[in-house]
C-alpha cells in the first residue's frame, strides 16, 4: 500500500510531537497528541517495515503538555538516551479521560491507522504496553481490537472487563506487577491472568516484590523482555499465524 508523505522528524528532538485530528462516532471530532521515535536506521525511501510499541501512561500524566509523557515508560527511555529497534508511538490521554473508555480505544485505532498509513509500520508486529492506567488501557484496546495485535505487556494494571477476556486467549500476554502495591493492588492482576488461562490463554506474570505500584522500570529495564516482543508474530483468533511464528 502506498504511503502517504511523511512529516520529516526534527533533528533536534528525538521524540517528535505529533496530533492526530480524526472523527469518531456519534458525531465526534477529537484530537490526540503524542510523540513519535523512529529507530535507528529507519529510512523512509527503504524497503524494511519496523515493528511498532505502542505507549499508554499513567493518569498523572494526563493533560494538555505532551512533555509529561516523556516522565514515564518506555518515552522516559528515549527521553533519556537509549536507543530501541522499532518505532515508538507514546500519545497523551486528555485531563480527566481514562483510556479504558471506548471512545478512547476508538481514538488509539486510528492513531494506529495514521502512522500505518505514514511510516513503514510491520503491521504483523504492532504491539501495546502501558503502565497503571497504561495497563489497564493495554488489556482494553486489546480486547476491543484483538487482531491488531502481536502480543501485549500491561504494567500495574489489570483488565476491567474479564467477561471479554476470551477475546484475546489467541494473544501472547506477559502481565507485570509489584507486591505488595498500595495503588492497584496485584489481585486485579492475578483475576485477570487466571481467568486468561481459564479459556487457554498464552499468558505469563512478572510478580516483583518490594516495588510497590512501579513494575512498570524493572520490566521495562530487562532485555529479556525486548526479546521476547519482538519475536511474536500476529495470529489469529484460532491460534494460526497470519505471518511468521509466534513464540510463548
Amino acid at each position: 500500500m502506498k504511503k502517504d508523505k511523511e512529516e520529516p522528524l526534527n533533528k533536534n528532538s528525538v521524540q517528535q510531537v505529533r496530533t492526530l485530528s480524526t472523527h469518531i462516532a456519534p458525531e465526534r471530532d477529537v484530537t490526540l497528541n503524542y510523540l513519535l521515535y523512529l529507530p535507528p536506521g529507519y529510512d523512509p525511501q527503504g524497503s524494511e517495515r519496523w515493528p511498532l510499541v505502542l505507549f499508554l501512561h499513567g493518569a498523572s500524566m494526563r493533560g494538555n503538555d505532551i512533555n509529561l509523557v516523556k516522565r514515564q515508560g518506555l518515552s522516559k527511555l528515549v527521553n533519556q538516551g537509549q536507543e530501541f529497534p522499532f518505532i515508538l508511538v507514546s500519545p497523551q490521554c486528555p485531563s480527566s479521560q481514562w483510556w479504558t473508555w471506548p471512545q478512547l480505544s476508538a481514538t488509539l485505532s486510528k492513531l494506529l491507522d495514521e502512522v500505518e498509513s505514514k511510516y513503514a509500520v510491520d503491521p504483523e508486529r504492532m504491539y501495546v504496553t502501558g503502565l497503571s492506567m497504561g495497563g489497564y488501557g493495554t488489556w482494553s484496546l486489546a480486547i476491543a481490537y484483538p487482531q491488531r495485535f502481536a502480543a501485549i505487556v500491561p504494567t500495574s494494571g489489570p483488565a476491567e472487563d474479564l467477561d471479554r477476556i476470551s477475546a484475546i486467549r489467541h494473544l501472547p500476554v506477559w502481565a507485570f506487577h509489584g507486591n505488595p502495591d498500595a495503588i492497584v493492588p496485584l489481585q486485579g492482576t492475578v483475576e485477570t491472568v487466571n481467568a486468561l488461562k481459564a479459556c487457554g490463554g498464552n499468558v505469563k506474570l512478572t510478580i516483583y516484590p518490594g516495588v510497590g505500584h512501579n513494575a512498570a522500570d524493572p520490566a521495562y529495564a530487562d532485555p529479556e523482555l525486548y526479546r521476547w516482543l519482538l519475536s511474536q508474530r500476529r495470529q489469529s483468533e484460532a491460534g494460526n499465524l497470519l505471518s511468521g511464528n509466534a513464540k510463548a
